[in-house]
C-alpha cells in the first residue's frame, strides 16, 4: 500500500519492542500507506547500556538492526538503520567521569562517544546501516562539554566522508546552522548529506528533516528547498504517541498530494533519500 501511488518515507523514528509498541507501530505506518522508514537507535542508556567503551554500543546496534529486519518484513518497501551515539550521552558520561571541569573526564567522554561512532561506521561499511547519528546537546551545557560534543560531531563527519555515508544530527533548536556546515566541509563530507533531524522549515545550511506538523510540512513543500519528513516517534509506553505517531507522515503526504505538491513529495520521499543515503526507494 502506498499513498496515491507514492512511496512514503519517515526519515527519523524509533521502534522499541522492549519499551513500546514495537512492530505494531510499524504496522500502523504501513496500514496508512507508509512504505519506508529510517529507524534510529534509541539512546544507549534507554536500552540498559551504560557505555564505557566503543564495543559497549554493539548490543544497542544489534538490537536496532533486529528491529529494522522485522520492520522490513512488514513494510511494502524497506526499513533502514541509522546508528550512532546520542549527543546527550556526553552528560551521562561526565556524570561518571568527574564533570565538565575535569579535563581527563571530558577527554574520556569524548573518546567513548567517538569509539561508539567507529563501531557504528563498521555497520555502514557492511551495508547494514545507511547513516551515522551524532550531533550536540539540545540543552545548555558548559564550554568544555560543548567543545567535546563538537569534536565528536566532527569525528562523525570524518567517518561519513571516509566511508561515503550521511550523518543525521540531533542538535539544539535554531535556524542557521552555518557553523555546522563549516565543520562538515572541513571534515570533507558534503553538507547536503548532513541531515538536521527535528527541523523546522526555517533550518538552513544543512539538509532539513522537517517534523511532520501540518503547517511545517506545507511550509517546507512551498518554499522550494529540499526536505525530508519525519515523526521522531519515540515508541515509549510512558510517552504514548510522542513525538508524532507513525501514521503522521503518510497523512501529511496524502494532504500534500491533494494540494498538488506532487513534485515536493517525490523529492522528499524518493529522490532525496536516494541522493543522501544511496538507497533505492521503490515498491
Amino acid at each position: 500500500m502506498t499513498v496515491q501511488g507514492f512511496p512514503v518515507l519517515d526519515n527519523h523514528c524509533h521502534i522499541d519492542p522492549r519499551n513500546g509498541d514495537g512492530i505494531d507501530a510499524v504496522r500502523r505506518f504501513a496500514d496508512r500507506g507508509g512504505t519506508h522508514m529510517c529507524i534510529v537507535n534509541k539512546p544507549s542508556w534507554s536500552l540498559g547500556v551504560e557505555a564505557d567503551e566503543g564495543e559497549d554500543f554493539r548490543a544497542v546496534f544489534e538490537e536496532t538492526l533486529g528491529v529494522v529486519e522485522e520492520a522490513s518484513e512488514v513494510l511494502e518497501g524497506e526499513a533502514f538503520a541509522v546508528l550512532g551515539a546520542h549527543p546527550a550521552l556526553v552528560s551521562r558520561l561526565l556524570g561518571r567521569y568527574g564533570g565538565p571541569q575535569n579535563d581527563e573526564g571530558v577527554q574520556r567522554a569524548e573518546e567513548v562517544m567517538k569509539a561508539g561512532l567507529d563501531v557504528a561506521a563498521e555497520y555502514v561499511e557492511e551495508g547494514r546501516a545507511v547513516a551515522l547519528k551524532s550531533g550536540r546537546p539540545h540543552y545548555d551545557v558548559q564550554e568544555p562539554t560543548w567543545k567535546a560534543s563538537n569534536n565528536v560531531m566532527q569525528h562523525a563527519f570524518e567517518l561519513g566522508a571516509d566511508i561515503g555515508c550521511a550523518v543525521q544530527l540531533h542538535t539544539e533548536s535554531g535556524e542557521d546552522f552555518s557553523d555546522i556546515r563549516e565543520i562538515a566541509e572541513e571534515a570533507g563530507i558534503d553538507p547536503d548529506r548532513v541531515v538536521k533531524h527535528y527541523s523546522s522549515p526555517a533550518v538552513s545550511a544543512v539538509q532539513r528533516s522537517v517534523l511532520a506538523r501540518e503547517e511545517w510540512a506545507f511550509e517546507a513543500a512551498e518554499d522550494g528547498r529540499d526536505f525530508f519528513l519525519e515523526t521522531d516517534y519515540i515508541d515509549d509506553s510512558e510517552r504514548p504517541g510522542a513525538v508524532l505517531g507513525t501514521r503522521t507522515v503518510p497523512k501529511r503526504v496524502d494532504a500534500l498530494l491533494d494540494a498538488g505538491h506532487d513534485a515536493a513529495v517525490e523529492r522528499a520521499c524518493v529522490t532525496l533519500p536516494e541522493d543522501v543515503y544511496g538507497v533505492e526507494i521503490s515498491v
